[in-house]
């Protein structure tokens, strides 16, 4: 199999590019003339071709584009526009050039008779399966636009979860580094100016003080040391995660931390209710949508407890208390869960509680945010005072001495 890039005129008398997989040059021309198309030029693709990516290998769209997608995608074939069209129409208008790439796939097959989900699952590293589930479902039930409604307003919420999540780690994160650089800088420019000036005076230096020039000359000499050990920290801390024991502790760390393991909770619950509750209202069976679900957490525990919840439910089980047991997942969502077990009313309590978690999300990242920025505040003015102390302790023996 090899990749073709392509220029054809489509039957309407429009230029379209775009790249084809196939086993030869003569499959993809048979490819592309199958729909009437006049092949302008094709050719193999080659390194030139090839978009330049800085996702450093990473495929995802998004959140926030894949709701746009849904949301366009639902309008347009709302007009009654047919799928293929709606497709071609979505590609030529879509920034992001991965999405865009896979939409051109997904058109290509879906026009070689593919349905729309088995074209979406060709590009699994693109769409979710979360989203080519509920597109799958919505083909079997002929509700499309209905899924398409459910997973742009799923995507947009979960954007919004996402973007609160990252404002709590950003802001003290750029407050650290911020910090570390106002120290840098201090030692390696601010404090070898007075340390020249003590020198010329014969001044004798505190133990404090000369312990702070040596860190300074360590830093200004030995600088690459500091990048070495930093750059392998980043990459043990790496390796490590990516082990089992590691990626256990890093979830319970996430899940303990004083600071962030509630936000990590919540953060869990308010995911697990708003795609569960996506997945039952498109009519999927319920050991179906807790496996997906369970894919689309990001913290081990949880996912592990997910799978877990799927195999007991599957032996009888009621979730909600299966959750109890469990004693991760927080005592309100197991009980609302429980009363709408009871009620079968299940899809709208979890929507009740996704709402309720998504809320308590934003309130438990203020409160992270208010608690991190005295932190970093206090740990500059350590850092920076540390510094100026060591500077104003020899000027004091030089008074003193004058004195």
């Amino acid at each position: 199999m090899a990749n073709y890039v392509y220029q054809v005129m489509t039957p309407s008398g429009k230029e379209q590019k775009g790249k084809i997989t196939a086993d030869s040059k003569e499959a993809a021309q048979n490819s592309l003339k199958s729909d009437g198309s006049i092949i302008l030029s094709i050719k193999e693709e080659t390194v030139l071709d090839k978009d330049i990516s800085f996702r450093f290998g990473r495929k995802k769209v998004k959140s926030r584009d894949l709701g746009v997608f849904c949301k366009q995608f639902n309008s347009i074939l709302s007009a009654g526009v047919s799928v293929v069209a709606a497709l071609e129409m979505l590609c030529d208008q879509t920034e992001d050039k991965v999405l865009k790439a896979a939409l051109s796939n997904v058109r290509n097959n879906v026009e070689k008779g593919d349905s729309l989900a088995t074209a979406m699952k060709k590009e699994q590293a693109v769409f979710p399966s979360l989203l080519i589930n509920m597109i799958e479902a919505g083909e079997a039930s002929g509700s499309l636009e209905v899924a398409l409604i459910r997973m742009s307003t799923h995507f947009e919420k979960d954007a919004r979860l996402k973007g609160m999540v990252k404002k709590a780690m950003m802001y003290p994160i750029i407050l650290i580094i911020v910090a570390i650089a106002v120290m840098v800088l201090m030692l390696t420019k601010i404090l070898p100016m007075f340390t020249s000036m003590f020198e010329e005076a014969g001044t004798k230096m505190p133990g404090f003080t000369q312990f702070m020039i040596d860190a300074s000359d360590l830093l200004i000499e030995r600088w690459y040391v500091f990048v070495i050990v930093i750059v392998a920290i980043v990459v043990s801390y790496k390796i490590f995660a990516k082990t089992d024991t590691g990626a256990h502790l890093l979830a319970k760390i996430a899940v303990k931390a004083p600071v962030f393991g509630n936000l990590t909770t919540k953060t869990a619950a308010a995911r697990f209710a708003r795609n569960f509750s996506t997945l039952i209202a498109a009519g999927m069976p319920m050991m179906d949508a807790l496996d997906i679900t369970a894919a689309t957490m990001t913290n081990l525990l949880f996912k592990e407890a997910l799978y877990d919840l799927r195999d007991q439910v599957s032996l009888g089980s009621s979730i909600s208390t299966t959750l109890k047991n469990g004693n991760l997942f927080p005592s309100m969502i197991c009980h609302m869960i429980g009363i709408g077990e009871e009620t079968g009313n299940l899809e709208d309590m979890l929507d009740s509680c996704a709402d309720y978690y998504d809320e308590e999300v934003e309130l438990a990242t203020q409160s992270v945010t208010a608690l991190m920025e005295p932190m970093v505040i206090i740990f500059m003015a350590v850092i920076i005072g540390s510094i100026v102390i060591a500077i104003y302790l020899p000027m004091m023996s030089m008074y003193d001495a004058i004195g």
